[in-house]
């Protein structure tokens, strides 16, 4: 999960096009790696992922997301993006068979140590490799489901390539699922209440940043590259794919306190007061390869 950090806090700068090509088209990628090679040892000891309680069997995912993905028995689910592995086993606790990839060599090694000490190696593998090498370093194998969790997309420059190594993926009749922070969420002012930032801009931003978003100590390499992508350029890139919208659900909660005039709920996630008009915060998306990916 990738929360925008506070503003006081962080430094957040448009990257130019002549920065970035000037360091290597790949730029983005090496320091998006260090910094989340440098989150994983933070998260692995946080109070955010509590490792022991989900080793005595705590289920990260939202009811929501079950229910709305179904029944994954017997299923192969891929998951994209998978960090430390736990949103990952919790589906293969469920039955599916899954594989986790994540660009972060640190964060699939907690992944593997936690499918040994939870007996479910043998439904489960992990693999190092960023998103748009997925198909080739899993040699194009193709998959009933792809599962993708709240704050990925925000690491990814083009959508486009995404939604093919999405579609790629699947089976026929196979289906992504995504959950995602709404793109409207990141527009808004520290309280909420007024838009302070565009929209429609979609250029890269050098965020550096002292803090994971868990608790725990410092970072050691805080910089990190992010995107904006809009609601409609990813049910574009996925149309465009080949994938089928099955819904778009938008959600007026979300997971953590992202303005302060948000309320906990009795659910544990955070809404606007009552009586105060609301706009989307989440969202999530299921598509269906119905016919050949382009």
């Amino acid at each position: 999960m990738a929360c925008r950090p506070a503003p006081a806090l962080a430094t957040v700068a448009a990257m130019t096009d002549g920065e970035d090509s000037a360091r290597g088209t790949d730029h983005w990628l090496r320091i998006n790696r260090e910094n989340w090679d440098d989150r994983v040892r933070v998260h692995a000891g946080s109070d955010f992922y509590d490792l022991p309680g989900f080793r005595a069997g705590d289920d990260p995912l939202r009811p929501v997301e079950v229910a709305e993905v179904g029944d994954v028995t017997g299923l192969r689910l891929l998951h994209l993006q998978c960090h430390m592995g736990q949103d990952t086993l919790a589906w293969a606790r469920r039955g599916a068979f899954v594989t986790g990839v994540d660009f972060s060599s640190a964060a699939i090694g907690v992944a593997r140590g936690l499918a040994d000490e939870l007996g479910l190696a043998d439904r489960a593998r992990f693999v190092v490799s960023d998103v748009y090498e997925a198909p080739t370093a899993l040699d194009g194998e193709r998959f009933d489901v792809v599962y993708t969790g709240v704050g990925a997309l925000v690491w990814l420059p083009d959508l486009t390539r995404w939604a093919r190594v999405v579609a790629s993926s699947l089976t026929m009749g196979g289906f992504l699922y995504l959950a995602e922070f709404h793109p409207v969420s990141d527009v808004l002012g520290e309280d909420g209440s007024r838009v302070e930032f565009d929209y429609f801009d979609g250029s890269p931003e050098r965020v550096d940043y002292p803090h994971t978003y868990t608790d725990g100590p410092p970072l050691g390499k805080t910089v990190s590259v992010q995107w904006r992508h809009q609601l409609g350029e990813v049910v574009t890139a996925l149309a465009s794919a080949g994938l089928r919208i099955d819904f778009l659900r938008e959600r007026p909660d979300t997971l953590f306190q992202r303005y302060s005039s948000l309320e906990r709920r009795p659910s544990g996630e955070f809404a606007f007061p009552e009586g105060r008009p609301r706009v989307p915060l989440m969202y999530a998306l299921r598509a269906t390869r119905d016919r050949p990916a382009d």
